[in-house]
């Protein structure tokens, strides 16, 4: 059996930032290795996470196949689509999202559109992003315990002034491509990696912030009352869903603590 062209190589056990591109592979029907979570760290060593922490290591200079050094997961190595024929590896998950749009047909239908749809991805990983502050304000190499009094404040902003300003961006988004996306597109008539991506970010925000997200809802009804649920219902996702390929919220981007919540 050949081996996939794609290899995603990014943290096993959490969601994550690697989610936004095995949504894309699974909402495409593309098979694709999940190289540190199809064989996750044991006793007898990090198996294959050793790959993806040997592309970010700070000794590395690059690899065999000619690419730079990664910074950071999640990485794809694509085989074949490099210098000379051999692997090439990317990094940074807009940057991937942006080289897989086209190939899976989830950019758009035209050029115009290509740029609408990643800049609304964008404006999502901006979402993640911030999400990820609320619980590690300070430094993020220390625990969440230490930084708890800046994390409540941090948390407060975001849910107060934050999360309103994004939500109703995406709302407006949503009524201008209501014509031909029919509230379940934010660009075009089809499923976008912008749709996938703010997809996931809503449903992560549903598991940190339940209470604050159940407030919300109504100040948007097109993006919570029918964006969301109209993709959760596709039988691709229901189908990846109740899959061990979906990793658990935990301890990643997406973590609840009701302290931060709304009270």
């Amino acid at each position: 059996m050949a081996e996939p062209q794609y290899e995603l190589l990014y943290h096993p056990g959490i969601p994550g930032r690697g989610e936004f591109i095995r949504l894309m592979f699974e909402a495409a029907g593309v098979k694709y290795a999940d190289v540190a979570r199809d064989n996750p760290p044991d006793e007898s060593g990090p198996n294959g996470y050793g790959l993806v922490q040997a592309i970010t290591s700070p000794e590395s200079t690059g690899d065999d196949d000619g690419n730079p050094p990664a910074f950071a997961p999640p990485a794809l190595r694509i085989h074949g689509a490099g210098k000379n024929g051999k692997a090439l590896l990317i990094h940074q998950t807009p940057n991937i999202l942006l080289y897989l749009g086209g190939p899976l047909k989830l950019a758009g239908s035209d050029e115009p559109e290509k740029y609408y749809v990643n800049q609304l991805a964008l404006t999502a990983l901006d979402l993640n992003n911030e999400t990820h502050d609320t619980h590690h304000p300070v430094a993020v190499m220390k625990y969440y315990e230490e930084q708890k009094d800046e994390a409540l404040k941090k948390a407060t902003d975001f849910r107060e002034n934050r999360l309103p300003k994004f939500f109703s961006y995406f709302e407006r988004v949503l009524k201008h491509n209501k014509s031909t996306g029919k509230g379940k597109h934010l660009v075009g008539e089809s499923l976008t990696y912008a749709d996938l991506a703010l997809w996931q970010v809503i449903d992560g925000l549903k598991f940190a912030f339940p209470n604050e997200m159940r407030h919300r809802s109504s100040e948007s009804p097109l993006l919570f009352d029918h964006f969301y649920p109209s993709l959760k219902d596709e039988p691709w996702l229901k189908k990846y869903l109740d899959s061990k390929r979906r990793q658990p919220y935990s301890m990643g981007v997406f973590r609840h603590y009701p302290e931060l919540d709304l009270q």
